[in-house]
């Protein structure tokens, strides 16, 4: 039985007691009901490597049973109500709008075909890297991912060494790319919804990406190169070689935007409007913004030619991977938040004490890698608003009286998404396409060794331009 099925069967036995959930008192959950949740971390980490026939062909039931075993004492303590309360949020309010969002994306991206081949050189590698991280600012990280990743897999389909592209690949179009604007990535879009003004995200983020960008862009250009000498005389044997570019599939570049246009409708629509489903509430902008994306991606499917879908080696493996495992990653997950959202009273209090002095005075050092941490490993858009809340809440505030505490949550949130492959939406999105197309992913703790090698000395360097002796 997948995720899927086995948490529809327990709506269904559920559904007779949804009365009004309980009121869960957060200051009084404990760590344990953090276990379903590194459980299924856990089964990501190491079932791939320790049992790959067993986690290929059964990971839906895997992390169903980890999401069962979050449920099932849940309704046992705090009754159906609060459970089917508990599932139906985590559905709606941010499992739906996640996996449509990374639909529309994942099936707008894949109706542009660029046939023809480049030659994945290391100047060639490092200007797709440098135009996939311009774009991520522009139309989301995910979008940008899923435009440029199959191009840079096929540039890079002689290369012996390629794993060090798809990584760097996850750093900056993935996630650090994101950082200017509202719209490149879940954090920043939520406060922006919050009250955080669009040029306020130019204007401070500009610098940190600037700087992100440009140390990784050189490094992965001398890794690149290392490798590229190593293996120059396997080269010439190219299963597709140079050919002039082509673009098919153009109509979906309109699609593309209207995927952009959907999002920021629903965050500039203000509407008193909602609709309240089993004590969730979705607001009209919200809903119009999920079935605009559900018609983009009909409509994708519907004008794209098969040919240029072929093309692509289109397939929906990677996208029922991820929506298997963020479902019950959503689910598992909610307690979690919920500790952290009880601040100081929490299971958490000694982490949250941490980011303030005996003053109460945010340490915005302190901000920057606690919000960057959790993020990596608990989803950067929910992290980001604990410690936007935590930090007081009020965009006008944040903006001009604590202009560093707000960078900090934001510098933390989107680029620390990048140490773990489900700190940020397309992450495990690329690595999937890219162990599809043939490429050796390292597993979750081994692409923990490259992310923590590499971005924690950045962002070490990061807390001392910012944080510490600004």
């Amino acid at each position: 039985m997948s995720v899927q099925a086995a948490l529809f069967l327990f709506g269904l036995v559920a559904l007779p007691a949804t009365a009004a959930a309980a009121e869960l008192n957060n200051a009084s959950l404990s760590l344990w009901w953090g276990m379903p949740f590194a459980l299924i971390l856990l089964s990501i980490a190491i079932l791939p490597l320790a049992a790959s026939h067993l986690w290929h062909h059964h990971f839906g039931k895997i992390t169903a049973l980890w999401t069962m075993l979050f449920l099932l004492p849940f309704t046992a303590v705090f009754g159906f109500g609060a459970s089917v309360h508990t599932v139906v949020h985590a559905v709606l309010e941010e499992y739906i709008p996640f996996i449509l969002l990374l639909l529309a994306l994942y099936t707008v991206s894949g109706g542009i075909l660029v046939w023809g081949n480049l030659h994945g050189s290391p100047r060639v590698n490092t200007v797709l890297i440098t135009i996939g991280t311009l774009l991520a600012s522009i139309m989301g990280t995910t979008g940008a991912a899923m435009l440029l990743i199959r191009p840079l897999l096929k540039a890079n389909d002689n290369r012996k060494h390629r794993v060090h592209v798809v990584v760097f690949f996850i750093f900056l179009v993935a996630n650090i790319g994101g950082g200017l604007t509202p719209l490149g990535d879940p954090p920043l879009f939520l406060g922006f919804l919050k009250g955080v003004d669009f040029i306020w995200t130019i204007k401070h983020m500009m610098l940190p990406v600037i700087i992100s960008s440009i140390v990784l862009l050189v490094l992965f250009y001398l890794i690149d190169r290392h490798f590229y000498g190593m293996e120059k005389e396997l080269l010439s044997k190219d299963p597709s070689p140079d050919s002039k570019l082509k673009i098919y599939g153009k109509r979906n570049l309109v699609l593309l935007a209207g995927v952009v246009g959907a999002v920021l409708l629903s965050g500039l629509w203000k509407s008193d409007v909602a609709f309240n489903i089993l004590g969730t509430e979705i607001g009209l902008p919200a809903l119009a913004r999920d079935v605009l994306l559900i018609v983009i991606t009909l409509v994708s499917l519907k004008i794209t030619p098969n040919p240029v879908r072929a093309g692509n080696e289109f397939n929906w493996e990677p996208m029922l991977e991820v929506g298997k495992l963020f479902l019950g990653i959503f689910i598992t997950i909610t307690p979690v938040i919920a500790i952290l959202k009880a601040g100081e009273s929490g299971a958490f209090g000694g982490l949250i004490r941490l980011v303030h002095n005996s003053a109460g005075e945010p340490i915005n050092a302190m901000y920057f890698w606690m919000t960057g941490l959790l993020s990596a490993f608990l989803d950067n858009a929910p992290t980001y608003l604990v410690f936007f809340n935590m930090s007081g809440g009020d965009a006008a505030v944040l903006m001009h009286q604590m202009t560093t505490t707000l960078l900090a949550v934001s510098m933390g949130s989107v680029f620390m998404g990048a140490l773990s492959y489900i700190g940020n939406a397309p992450n495990f999105m690329v690595r999937s396409i890219a162990v599809q197309r043939g490429v050796a992913m390292p597993s979750f703790f081994g692409y923990m060794a490259w992310s923590f090698g590499i971005l924690v000395p950045l962002f070490i360097l990061h807390t001392l331009i910012f944080f510490l002796f600004s």
